[in-house]
């Protein structure tokens, strides 16, 4: 019986890139760089799971996704990632995402985190990262993600999606103005539409997704003089699309000057974010340790009707709806007023 000579790895790299290596802008130079790129990527929901998938198919040698949700049904209709088993089992959406993307491509890095991004673990989460893409959901952690990587020098690449409308852009520490340059003081929370409040819907995730990506490409394949440089905007409905150029960072800048990094300095203490939309708060407790989460579902089930899986466990007493993650961090549904969540919170968690 004849036998083939078992390929090397450069020959397996080039069967499975065939297609994106003939792209010239990209060759088998590119492709090599990409092998050698780690990426985070913050927030795992639609624009986190399609970035991930897309890198991870490109052949990226390394991921971090790190998100703080479970997969919900109301999910599935854009985060493509996702499967009815992982509504069912409310998997943790980080767990769910490395579970499919090791399935897609097994030669990829994949790390995962089940935590809420704070000022406690941004630094050390940029740690030997060449880039950052966002994922996330809300201003506060963004302008967290802009203060760390403008500090260290990393890139990253702003993305957000609601309705049928998005936008994105690229910020190149002290080269290109940063978050904080075009908007200086952060948005009120819930003074803006949300997914929760005004829906969204799948193709303007690819769309933003789509910039991101051949951004990100862009910059680990050491191509950063075809990168847009400006400030894009999507409207899918109403057939919209619009190019802001932006030029160098703005001097009054504290950020980008170096003077100081406000989203870094806020003082350290308990973390009580109201989820738009979701009739839900998170609070992410400053003394935090490792859970017991057996123990924990047998005090909850002397309370509740109580459900548990290897990441989380959940209680329902009256009408709300506690779910505890092993880092001891919860989301308490059912009402809105961040006192009340504290109060449940600290009667069946502990204070």
């Amino acid at each position: 019986m004849f036998r083939r000579d078992p390929k090397s790895a450069f020959q397996q790299m080039e069967d499975r890139y065939s297609r994106q290596i003939l792209f010239s802008e990209i060759g088998e130079r590119g492709q090599q760089r990409l092998r050698r790129s780690r990426a985070l990527i913050i927030g795992c929901g639609a624009l986190g799971s399609l970035q991930a998938e897309m890198l991870a198919r490109a052949g990226i040698g390394g991921l971090l996704i790190v998100d703080r949700d479970f997969v919900e049904f109301s999910n599935l209709h854009r985060q493509t990632l996702f499967t009815e088993e992982d509504a069912r089992e409310r998997t943790p959406k980080a767990v769910a995402c490395a579970a499919h993307l090791g399935a897609i491509n097994s030669e990829v890095e994949v790390q995962s985190r089940i935590t809420d991004v704070n000022t406690s673990n941004i630094e050390e989460l940029l740690d030997d990262c060449d880039l950052v893409l966002d994922g996330t959901d809300n201003f506060s952690t963004r302008y967290l993600i802009n203060d760390a990587c403008v500090k260290h020098g990393v890139a990253w690449i702003y993305g957000a999606a609601v309705g049928a409308y998005g936008l994105t852009m690229t910020v190149l520490p002290r080269e290109t103005p940063c978050l904080r340059c075009l908007f200086p003081d952060v948005p009120r929370a819930g003074s803006g539409p949300t997914c929760d409040t005004a829906g969204v819907i799948m193709p303007i995730i690819a769309t933003v997704v789509a910039v991101q990506v051949a951004e990100a490409l862009k910059i680990l394949t050491g191509r950063r003089q075809a990168l847009h440089r400006s400030l894009m905007q999507f409207d899918l409905w109403r057939n919209e699309w619009r190019r802001v150029p932006l030029g160098a960072p703005d001097g009054e800048c504290p950020v980008c000057n170096g003077t100081s990094y406000p989203a870094l300095e806020a003082e350290a203490a308990d973390q009580i974010v109201v989820l738009c939309g979701r009739d839900a708060v998170q609070i992410t407790p400053l003394n935090r340790g490792r859970l017991n989460l057996a123990e924990l579902f047998e005090r909850f089930r002397t309370v509740g009707e109580a459900q548990a899986n290897p990441y989380l466990v959940r209680v329902q007493v009256g009408d709300y709806e506690l779910t505890v993650f092993e880092d001891g961090r919860a989301i308490v549904r059912g009402t809105e007023d961040a006192a009340r969540a504290r109060a449940l919170y600290a009667r069946y968690v502990g204070a």
